[in-house]
């Protein structure tokens, strides 16, 4: 079993920047493709951002050039850095592990971002 924590949500301002978290319990982190996925009010949740254990990225179109994932397998964590931050942004933020078959997700980091 395999727990995700995610941290580092906040109320900011417009253009303003965040810094998310996500720890990773257990020992098969650095063979786990990592992502975050974000779900505002009345919408569904979608992807943000994903990286694999060689280090790939992908992003939404609606976050490239101003977002970041990073993952430092020695700390079993994966980062969003999340710059130029507008109100279409604010949601609850979900970290996501998939390894095999096997999908995990935490529990979310609430973004807000005002205008």
């Amino acid at each position: 079993q395999v727990q995700l924590v995610e941290s580092g949500g906040d109320l900011v301002q417009a253009g303003g920047s965040l810094r998310l978290s996500c720890v990773a319990s257990g020992s098969i982190f650095n063979i786990m493709r990592m992502g975050w996925y974000r779900q505002a009010p009345g919408k569904e949740r979608e992807l943000v951002a994903t990286i694999s254990t060689g280090g790939n990225t992908n992003y939404a179109d609606s976050v490239k050039g101003r977002f970041t994932i990073s993952r430092d397998n020695a700390k079993n964590t994966i980062y969003l850095q999340m710059n130029s931050l507008k109100p279409e942004d604010t949601a609850a933020y979900y970290c996501k592990a998939t390894w095999s078959f096997y999908n995990y997700w935490g529990q979310g980091t609430q973004v807000t971002v005002s205008s």
